[in-house]
C-alpha cells in the first residue's frame, strides 16, 4: 500500500494546521509549510508531520522548498492554504502595499507553488496512479462586497488560475479541486485583516450560531483527496448554515419559525 504524501501550505495556524491533523491522522505523510518555524516545529512535534519553513512571496525560499521536497519523498497532493486578507478599504482609498501583498501571498505564491511542484506531482502520478492539487480561495472570490475589493480581486485571480490549471492539465491524472469557504472562525483570519483589533475581530462572528472552523474545511479537503482517483470535486463553496449567501447571515439562535 502507497502512503500518500501531502504539502499543506498555511500551516502554522487556521486551515492549514487543521488539515496538517487531519491528513496525519487519517494515514497520510504530511509536511507542513508555513512562514513562522516555531509554531511548525511544534505542530511537527504534536502530529509526526515534517516541517519546511518557507515565505512563499520569496521566489528563493520556493526554489529551496521544492529542492528540499524533491529530495526527502514524493508529493502526492498539494494542498495550498497559505493566503490571506488585509484592510477592508474602499477602492478609492485603497492601501496599494495591503493590494500588493494580496496579490503576491494569493495569487503568485500559488503560481510559484504549481509551477515548481507539478514536475513532482507528475513523477508520483507515474508512479501510483493519480497526484491532487487542491486551492483553499473563498466565496470572495465569487460575490463581490464593499470594502472587500482587494481581497475579491485576488481570490477570483487566484481561483481562476486554479480553473485554467484544470484545463491545462487535461489528459494528465492530477485532479485539480477548489474549495471556496464562507465565514470560517479562524484565530487570525480576520484578526490579522483588521491589523491586530481584537475587539473587531470578534465582532464580526458575534451572534452567530456555529460559523465553519478549521477543522470543517479539512474535513473536506480530506474527502476530496480520498475520493475514488477517477472523480473531481471541481469547485466545493461551503457555509455555515447561518449565512445563506455572502451577505446574508442570522445573527442569533437558528430556529424553525413555525410548524403547521
Amino acid at each position: 500500500m502507497v502512503i500518500r504524501r501531502a504539502v499543506v501550505t498555511g500551516a502554522s495556524s487556521g486551515i492549514g494546521a487543521a488539515t496538517v491533523r487531519t491528513l496525519r491522522g487519517r494515514g497520510w505523510d504530511v509536511v507542513g509549510v508555513a512562514r513562522r518555524e516555531d509554531r511548525l516545529t511544534a505542530l511537527a512535534e504534536e502530529t509526526g508531520a515534517s516541517a519546511i519553513a518557507c515565505d512563499l512571496t520569496d521566489p528563493a525560499a520556493v526554489d529551496a522548498l521544492v529542492a528540499e521536497l524533491e529530495k526527502s519523498g514524493p508529493v502526492h497532493a498539494l494542498v495550498q492554504v497559505a493566503g490571506g486578507a488585509r484592510g477592508t478599504d474602499r477602492v478609492e482609498d485603497a492601501a496599494i502595499d495591503d493590494w500588493q501583498w494580496m496579490f503576491d501571498a494569493n495569487v503568485l505564491a500559488t503560481q510559484r507553488l504549481v509551477a515548481g511542484l507539478l514536475p513532482l506531482l507528475r513523477r508520483a502520478a507515474a508512479s501510483d496512479g493519480h497526484a491532487d492539487t487542491i486551492f483553499i480561495t473563498s466565496t470572495a472570490a465569487l460575490t463581490p462586497y464593499a470594502g472587500g475589493a482587494g481581497y475579491n480581486a485576488a481570490k477570483a485571480a487566484e481561483s481562476m488560475l486554479v480553473k485554467v490549471l484544470r484545463q491545462e492539465l487535461n489528459g494528465e491524472p492530477i485532479r485539480v479541486v477548489e474549495i471556496a469557504p464562507g465565514m470560517v472562525h479562524t484565530e487570525e483570519f480576520t484578526l490579522n485583516r483588521l491589523g491586530g483589533d481584537t475587539v473587531a475581530a470578534e465582532a464580526v462572528y458575534s451572534g452567530v450560531e456555529a460559523p465553519l472552523v478549521a477543522g470543517d474545511v479539512a474535513d473536506v479537503i480530506a474527502y476530496a483527496l480520498e475520493s475514488p482517483a477517477h472523480v473531481n470535486l471541481d469547485q466545493i463553496t461551503m457555509r455555515p448554515v447561518a449565512q445563506s449567501a455572502q451577505h446574508l447571515l442570522a445573527r442569533g439562535p437558528l430556529r424553525v419559525r413555525s410548524i403547521d
